[in-house]
Formats: structure tokens, C-alpha cells, sequence
């Protein structure tokens, strides 16, 4: 939700969110919701199925397939209705706004599918955290301001780069939970190839960069009020806190969720500040 909200907001160029089409941002969000449910469906019945999620193979939250509670059969058919609502939203884009967007839309598909899917699935290659940031980052930021003005600003990348890295702040700490029974499956990712000092060190940059990156975001695009998501800077002091010092396996489940409220509260703040011009 919050990459679409906040490149539709970015897309405002009069004032109040007057002239935004509202079937093109309804239609953007169906498609960014659907293709991470399809993705996490795709993840878990890949991994499922390979025995990475096999019970004391990982420390995480219980998952379908692994723990028995849906079948592979069930998880996969979830998967495709997930895949296809994605098609159908983008579809109507694809007819209201042009056929540029149909690669954007296959590849989004396959990047979901082949991050565990398939006989080399890149997440096993330490590319998972590639994928976060571009596809929910960059894709969703810039593919929402796409649809309501047609052309790519510097302002949606700014605002694309941001929560990508948020965006995949959340994949990082569910990386390094998991590093030592991916370790053990040989699933690569990047928390097991950087090892977990450095994979800690990259949360941490990734936690700094949209605060970072908010003065030109909101100073050069003319948007001052966007200012207000540095108040999403005290809610990701108790995360940093506890990956910095540390925490290991189930302590870092509520770094998890604790992640995910900083992005939704930095990306609701945006989304306002963007929306207001003074």
C-alpha cells in the first residue's frame, strides 16, 4: 500500500489531489496488493516444497506448507488467483493507459515466481533483496505516478528509492532471523553470504537512507510539508536498537513488525506532505 500511496501523491501537481484519476490509483494498488500475496504464496510453496521450511528448519512465523496447514496443491492454486487478480487490475491500466506497461507487468510476474521458484530461483542467489527494491520499491513508486501522469518524475524515483529501501529493510531482518537454517537448507541469501555483523550493518543503512534522502525529496520538489516523515524516526530507534545489539532468532520477530510500522508511518507522512503544496 505504501509505495502506490505515496507515488499517487507524488503525482499531484495541482493542489488537494484535484485532477488524480482515482480507477488508476484504485487499479495500482489492486496490482501492488496482489503481487505480494502472490509472491508470498510463491515463496512459500517453493520453499515448501524444497524442505526449507521444513518444522526446525527455521525460526519465523508457522508457514503452509512447511507446517502442514494447506497442502502444496492449495498454496499453489492461492498463488495463481493472487497472479491473476494482479493481471486482471493491470490489464485495465494496460487499456487505459498504454501497452508499455505489459513488460513491467510480465516481468513483475516472473520476478515473483523465480524468487524461489523454478530450478535457479534467485533468492537462493542472494538477489532477494535486488527484487524488494526494484518491484516494491522503484516499480510500485514510479509505476503509481506513471499511471496518473504518463512520464516518469525525479521526484517519484526519490520517493521509489525510499521505500524500496524500507521495503527491503524488512526482507534484511527476515534474512538474518533465518540465516542459520538457510544456511543449513544452502539457501544463499544475502544475510548468509554477508554474514550477520555486516548484514546488520546493511539494516541499519537502509533504516537511515529515506530520512537521508527526505530533505531533497521534500525541498526540491517544491513539497516542504513531506518534512512531517521524520517523525517516523522514533518509531525505528527500538528496531535499530535491538538489531544493533544484537538480537538473534525469535527476538528478532518484533524487529520485524516493529520495521514494517516505520515504513507505513514514514510512507503515510509522505504521502500527506506530498499532497500538500504551500
Amino acid at each position: 500500500m505504501v509505495p502506490v500511496a505515496v507515488g499517487t501523491a507524488a503525482a499531484i501537481e495541482g493542489g488537494h489531489g484535484l485532477g488524480l484519476d482515482w480507477w488508476n490509483a484504485t487499479a495500482a494498488l489492486v496490482v501492488s496488493l496482489a503481487l505480494q500475496v502472490a509472491t508470498n504464496y510463491a515463496n512459500d510453496y517453493s520453499d515448501g516444497i524444497r524442505g526449507t521450511d521444513d518444522p526446525g528448519a527455521r525460526v519465523g512465523p508457522a508457514r503452509l506448507v512447511g507446517d502442514g496447514l494447506a497442502t502444496p496443491r492449495e498454496v499453489k492454486l492461492a498463488m495463481l488467483l493472487a497472479f491473476g487478480a494482479a493481471l486482471v487490475a493491470g490489464s485495465v491500466l494496460v487499456l487505459r493507459i498504454g501497452f508499455e506497461l505489459v513488460p513491467v507487468g510480465v516481468v513483475a510476474v516472473a520476478a515473483g515466481w523465480f524468487y524461489t521458484g523454478g530450478p535457479k530461483p534467485y533468492g537462493y542467489a542472494g538477489l532477494g533483496e535486488v527484487f524488494v527494491f526494484c518491484f516494491f520499491g522503484l516499480v510500485a513508486t514510479v509505476g503509481s505516478t506513471y499511471v496518473q501522469l504518463e512520464r516518469v518524475t525525479w521526484l517519484s524515483v526519490g520517493c521509489g528509492v525510499s521505500i524500496g529501501a524500507l521495503a527491503t529493510a524488512l526482507l534484511v531482518i527476515n534474512n538474518l532471523r533465518d540465516i542459520p537454517g538457510d544456511t543449513r537448507a544452502g539457501k544463499r541469501t544475502l544475510a548468509v553470504r554477508l554474514g550477520d555483523r555486516n548484514t546488520r550493518v546493511l539494516y541499519a543503512l537502509l533504516m537511515a537512507l529515506p530520512f537521508v534522502l527526505l530533505p531533497f525529496v521534500a525541498g526540491l520538489s517544491g513539497r516542504p510539508v513531506a518534512a512531517l516523515g521524520f517523525a517516523a524516526i522514533l518509531l525505528s530507534t527500538p528496531p535499530l536498537t535491538a538489531v544493533l545489539g544484537g538480537a538473534t532468532g525469535p527476538a528478532l520477530i518484533p524487529v520485524l513488525a516493529a520495521t514494517a510500522r516505520v515504513d507505513l508511518v514514514y510512507g503515510v507522512l509522505v504521502a500527506i506532505g506530498l499532497s500538500i503544496r504551500v
